[in-house]
């Protein structure tokens, strides 16, 4: 589902696309960008038994640390939060509007910082593992303990398992395709005796 400005371009989208993914290094899904702050979505996933949970946004802002390092703790899960770091050189030639609010135009250089990156990997302890990587391009890699780790942590507190308070509380996910139209009855044709 976009969010922010990203539903000026992209249309309604569905739960039928959020899926985890089973891997010989453990259980993969993606949820993108501010859709990391939806906590119903968070809990759909978690119920999924997502165990590296992926995270890309365009949010470099001092709060994504602290909302990856929550959902690691909250899912019990790994995250891997890549996101983009990027030049104003990196663009075609610059035309008379800024690429991000932290840009001015009297400060303009082909050097300048339009997303400031801050790509992360968390444990599911809320330990960094990894980064945030401030300073430009970079690749970094972490240990992820999944068979060991991930168990001991489900037994201290399973969001969607003996701590989801389900005496009180539920989630209903829709994971059917959301389609534009949708027929309830077929039109026939009645047929008389003779299949006329």
């Amino acid at each position: 589902m976009p969010t922010y400005s990203e539903r000026l371009v992209w249309g309604f989208g569905d739960c039928s696309t959020t899926q985890v993914y089973d891997t010989p290094n453990g259980k993969l899904g993606s949820v993108i960008c501010w859709e990391n702050r939806m906590p119903l979505l968070r809990t759909s996933m978690y119920a999924k038994g997502i165990e590296i949970y992926c995270a890309p946004t365009a949010d470099s802002g001092n709060t994504w640390v602290s909302t990856m390092t929550h959902v690691a703790i909250e899912g019990g899960c790994y995250v891997l939060s890549p996101i983009q770091f990027c030049r104003r050189k990196d663009y075609p030639s610059p035309p008379k509007y800024l690429y991000s609010p932290s840009e001015e135009f009297v400060n303009y250089d082909s050097d300048s910082i339009i997303w400031a990156g801050g790509s992360i990997i968390i444990s599911l302890h809320g330990e960094v593992l990894a980064g945030p990587n401030y300073e430009g391009e970079g690749l970094f890699t972490a240990d992820l303990d999944v068979r060991g780790e991930i168990p001991k942590a489900k037994f201290k507190f399973d969001v969607v398992g003996h701590y989801s308070r389900g005496d009180m509380l539920n989630l209903t996910a829709n994971n059917r395709p959301l389609v534009p139209v949708i027929f309830t009855s077929s039109p026939c044709k009645s047929k008389d005796k003779d299949g006329e």
